[in-house]
């Protein structure tokens, strides 16, 4: 069979009509870029979704791992209000609570173990072959009122 054309067509075709049978180099480039377009916004999209945490890994730990659970849950619901917040969360400074709060716990628990009295274990014994001595009335309310007063 000879290939010939139509008499109603014209002579000079352009290149992306083929004939049947070939190869259509036009579709297959196209193909190709649609696909790399799909990766590209994906890659974007990615991207573009990781921001608050890359924002926020600077900050404090705690600051850091809310943003990044309101991030999963704006990936998986699909609720752009939750990526907002952890964006909005992840530019906010918030303020250092912990470190003054640990030394005010750090001071305060010093301050226990000075005046912690002594366990009586570690109290020393007495001796049994000394005397017995008797402490007076007076010596015993000046010593009560000694030990009420230090620990006020």
């Amino acid at each position: 069979m000879s290939e010939q054309l139509h008499p109603m067509a014209p002579h000079h075709l352009p290149f992306y009509i083929v004939s049947p049978g070939e190869v259509d180099a036009l579709m297959i480039v196209t193909g190709i870029i649609l696909i790399a377009a799909v990766f590209a916004v994906g890659l974007l999209y990615w991207h573009l979704h990781s921001l608050p945490e890359r924002m926020a890994h600077k900050t404090q730990k705690l600051q850091f791992e809310i943003v990044a659970v309101l991030g999963l849950i704006a990936l998986f619901t699909h609720e752009h209000l939750y990526w907002i917040a952890a964006l909005v969360l992840a530019l906010i400074e918030l303020p250092d609570f912990g470190t003054p709060l640990r030394s005010i716990a750090g001071s305060v628990e010093k301050i226990a173990d000075s005046t912690s009295p002594v366990d009586a274990s570690e109290a020393p014994q007495p001796d049994t072959a000394a005397a017995p001595t008797t402490i007076s009335r007076e010596d015993q309310i000046v010593d009560t009122e000694h030990k009420v007063r230090s620990h006020a």
